[in-house]
């Protein structure tokens, strides 16, 4: 008679019981819902490199343009709660984008929970050097000498830059024609090539472009110059009263997903958000590191309601409508 062999005690235990891998033990996604070359793309790769170095997994870095965010955000929304498919927000996909749709696709306030911060950065308008306008005064001057205008780029109806724009033009009377396009950095080939007469865009996309004397930047949506542009004064500073205007980088991850998960994500994104090396990268291109608490669901929550709150205020003002 052939002895049966002891089965292993792990083998008889229900599989909800049997342990389970730590997270992660595979590599981790983060979809960003626009082109490559915005301030999304380029924040989500400077801490994905060094999550990936402290989780021991490799980030990987997916962009899925698209209905102003719309279709990258929906596809984490659908995705397992599991913490490897993760969404790198900002305001046109997290806040101005469902609330310009008349019949929203997602709640983002319900569909995802907010990871953690991972930067702000202002907005400012660039204009072409053959534009003959030193500061925003004078931009809105040369906008209604002009019976067509003056027209500005944004990354897209409802996007990030889309409604500081429209009060822009509300405060000021400017003569703007609006050019949408899909995604921060898509808007720069057309910009170079005269296809459009300026820019409202994050910072980051267009510094080098200044730097190199191929744009003029007239004004930063700011409550302080920039470091990176001290010589360039703030939208108040030259008249426009409370003109603050900045976009959001965040990580988000779908509904549902563990807690235990989420405080991994948390403690290695707070790492590398005090690294000096994180810091110094973040200022070179104009952006503010999150402070500890935003790093949090919580803290991170809180500014995303207030930000919520700015936007319908914005969408009041400049009589926009669902569509």
């Amino acid at each position: 008679m052939t002895p049966r062999r002891a089965l292993p005690l792990l083998a008889l235990l229900p599989g909800p019981a049997r342990a389970q891998a730590a997270f992660p033990d595979r590599p981790i996604r983060f979809i960003v819902p626009f082109a490559a070359g915005g301030n999304s793309d380029v924040t989500a790769r400077l801490f994905g490199a060094r999550i990936a170095a402290r989780l021991g997994q490799p980030v990987v870095v997916e962009n899925r343009s698209g209905a102003t965010g719309a279709i990258g955000t929906e596809a984490v929304i659908r995705a397992r709660p599991d913490g490897y498919t993760l969404l790198i927000g900002s305001p046109g996909s997290i806040v101005n984008g469902p609330l310009l749709m008349a019949n929203p696709r997602y709640n983002t306030m319900t569909d995802l929970v907010p990871v953690a911060l991972l930067g702000q950065v202002p907005m400012m308008i660039i204009v072409r050097p053959q534009i003959p306008a030193r500061n925003l005064a004078e931009l809105v001057a040369y906008s209604r000498s002009r019976p067509e205008g003056v027209s500005i780029g944004t990354s897209g109806v409802g996007g990030a830059n889309h409604l500081p724009l429209e009060l822009f033009k509300a405060a000021t009377g400017a003569n703007i024609l609006h050019v949408p396009f899909r995604g921060g950095g898509s808007t720069l080939s057309d910009f170079l090539a005269g296809n459009v007469d300026g820019l409202l865009i994050e910072l980051p996309t267009v510094l080098e472009i200044y730097r190199e004397g191929r744009g003029r930047i007239l004004g930063v949506s700011a409550a302080a110059r920039s470091p990176q542009v001290p010589q360039v004064p703030t939208f108040i500073e030259q008249g426009i009263e409370g003109y603050l205007a900045s976009s959001f980088v965040g990580l988000f991850a779908p509904a549902g997903t563990p807690e235990p998960v989420l405080a991994t994500l948390q403690v290695a994104l707070a790492e590398a958000a005090a690294d000096p090396d994180v810091a110094a990268r973040l200022l070179s291109f104009g952006a503010t590191a999150p402070m500890p608490a935003e790093l949090t669901t919580p803290g991170f929550r809180a500014l995303l309601e207030g930000e919520f709150t700015k936007a319908r205020r914005a969408i009041a003002i400049a009589g926009l409508r669902p569509e």
